[in-house]
């Protein structure tokens, strides 16, 4: 007999690309400490900092994103990209 996954329960994951003002990316990588933010990291290049965000639906990720990290003073821009697919655990 196989075990059947209720996809209706997964996490939504979510990889937020944010771009900040000029020496406050470190800012943004405290917010790890976010109900649902996994992880923050500051990175080089493009963008100033990746946000991974895990959200069991649409609403709740919605409100992390807008609240929390749109609404940081700081932000200039965000680019969300929603994850489709999650490796087995």
């Amino acid at each position: 007999m196989s075990k059947r996954k209720d996809l209706r329960r997964k996490a939504i994951r979510a990889f937020v690309l944010v771009t900040m003002k000029p020496g406050t990316s470190e800012e943004i990588v405290r917010s790890r400490r976010i109900k649902g933010v996994k992880m923050a990291n500051s990175v080089l290049g493009r963008y100033d900092a990746v946000v991974v965000i895990e959200a069991t639906g649409l609403n709740e990720l919605k409100k992390i994103i807008y609240e929390m990290i749109e609404q940081h003073p700081n932000v200039v821009h965000t680019e969300t990209l929603i994850s489709i697919f999650h490796p087995p655990e």
